[in-house]
């Protein structure tokens, strides 16, 4: 059973470092400076996957890739592999993310920076290089090629380029390979600064005793180097479009419910391959992060099937999910699971019941608490001790802003629970999500700040405009981490052994 601990919610894009987006560089382990001072043993984010549709990390190229965007040419300039000067030309850190102009920008630096290494790095870096594309080489061969060839057809869908690559023909991908065998090769260098700056960040983060808490989505998009790899594995038609998507009915986000569009797996073809390509995924998870946070949990109990030419989620039907014996065989090879269950919305006691069984904490939220009276299953005096508290989390609003936004009914309840604080509404929610008996208590970092609906990461059903938001540099005071360490400390959540290094290492270059 693990200790008591508090963390901090913020995806790394959310860093204020040069060059238009948060990155592995300075300002991240300024932040694991600010866990640390602050006593914050868990750092939750959100999925470090290349972006796709919408800019979303839960609509990712790969399940397995690490987002470029995320590589801080800061480091790679120390490494030699680019000019400074290119790097000092770069937008500071204080805009929000334009993605567009990440894109633009810092992508082709990226590129620039592979190039230099293939042509000058020394043998201990290639040795290094060459390790992590043999240890990798089952998802990375497939998604560094999708990846040119999706550059190489301006972005359109991978079904939509020529039908022999689409059907992965092999005397297709053999010439193709060959054509761009030089792309290929930079995709891949680029891959491997991403693994290699991450496991640094990581490190870092394990010498404090600091935990990741990673985040993986149930499912994958259909624009995805996994679908064109794997099409065996999906709901596909002869045409390889989607024959049914996943979403969820109506419910407190949207009254056409969410349309996803993700394709769902063909769960017979995967269970009779002992869900081979889950466990690795899961394993490699494991790898990237100390304990994940499965993204729509529900899904394995029961998902919303959505036939693909609907264009919202209203007609769709409740289908079985693989259920217990998914965790069973994944627990079989890999062992017992550090595991979080999102188990938000539209939630039936066969999923409770199937959490439970499993022992995965599932998740509370205190804004969801003040909708109704059935609500209150969200606020602390109804938390069991296995649950992870929040006071929000990135799909929805900030405290500040669902307070200031939310109906007088709700506002007067939150006073009768919370009071009315001097320091804010939002710090009233931080004490009551810390104080309560939930074993892991998680708070957004715009919480910790203050800040109002501007500051918000992520409208559900929304899909223009999200994911951009950055904190300012100076945001992170000693004042603030001590407020947090004080609350932190005598809510008993400073585990033993806090700042201690653990003693399970961070996977080497994420073995297979």
């Amino acid at each position: 059973m693990q200790e008591r601990a508090s963390g901090i919610l913020l995806h790394p894009s959310c860093f204020p470092s040069r060059g238009g987006i948060g990155d592995f560089g300075p300002a991240a382990y300024d932040f694991v400076d600010f866990l640390t001072e602050a006593k914050q043993s868990l750092w939750q984010i959100l999925p470090l996957a290349p972006v796709g549709y919408g800019n979303s990390p839960y609509s990712g190229l790969s399940a397995f890739a690490g987002n470029p965007f995320l590589i801080s040419l800061d480091r790679l300039a120390e490494r030699g592999w680019i000019s400074p000067d290119k790097v000092a030309s770069l937008p500071d850190g204080v805009n929000p993310v334009d993605f567009e102009d990440v894109r633009a920008k810092k992508f082709p630096l990226l590129q620039e920076a592979a190039r230099t290494f293939l042509k000058k790095a020394d043998p201990e870096a290639k040795e290094r290089y060459e390790k992590f594309s043999w240890l990798n080489g089952w998802w990375l061969e497939d998604f560094v090629l999708f990846a040119v060839l999706r550059r190489r057809f301006k972005g359109v869908s991978w079904n939509e380029w020529p039908k022999g690559i689409a059907s992965r023909e092999p005397n297709a991908l053999d010439e193709v390979r060959k054509e761009l065998g030089d792309e290929v090769d930079v995709s891949r260098v680029i891959q491997f600064f991403f693994f290699e700056q991450w496991r640094a960040l990581h490190e870092e983060c394990r010498s404090r005793g600091i935990r990741v808490v990673g985040d993986i989505a149930i499912f994958v998009s259909y624009d995805s180097s996994d679908v064109w790899a794997h099409p065996e594995l999906f709901r596909l038609k002869e045409d390889l479009s989607p024959e049914v998507v996943a979403g969820v009915p109506p419910d407190y986000f949207s009254k056409t419910g969410q349309r996803w569009g993700n394709p769902l797996y063909r769960w017979d073809e995967l269970a009779a391959r002992r869900y081979e390509w889950w466990i690795r995924r899961m394993q490699f998870a494991l790898q990237t992060c100390d304990i994940v946070r499965i993204d729509h949990f529900r899904g394995f109990e029961s998902y919303w099937e959505i036939p693909a030419e609907e264009e919202t989620a209203i007609r769709g039907q409740w289908v079985k999910g693989p259920g217990e014996h998914f965790f069973q065989v994944l627990r079989e090879d890999l062992g017992e699971l550090p595991l979080i269950a999102e188990d938000l919305g539209m939630i039936t006691d066969e999923v409770v019941a199937l959490r439970e069984r499993l022992g995965i904490p599932g998740m509370k939220v205190l804004q969801f608490g003040f909708n109704d009276a059935g609500a209150h299953i969200h606020l602390p005096h109804r938390v069991v001790e296995n649950t992870v508290i929040y006071t929000g989390t990135h799909d929805n609003d900030t405290s500040v802003g669902w307070y200031e936004s939310s109906s007088e009914t709700a506002r007067k309840a939150a006073q009768a629970y919370f009071g009315c604080p001097q320091d804010g509404m939002h710090w009233a929610m931080v004490r009551a999500a810390e104080t309560s008996v939930a074993r892991q208590c998680i708070i957004p970092l715009q919480d910790l700040l203050g800040l109002d609906s501007n500051s918000r990461m992520n409208i559900p059903s929304h899909p223009e405009g999200n994911w951009t938001w950055r904190y300012q540099p100076e945001v992170l005071t000693t004042d603030l981490a001590h407020k947090l360490a004080e609350i932190t400390e005598v809510t008993d959540r400073v585990p033993s052994g806090f700042g201690e290094k653990s003693n399970r290492e961070v996977g080497e270059n994420f073995a297979a």
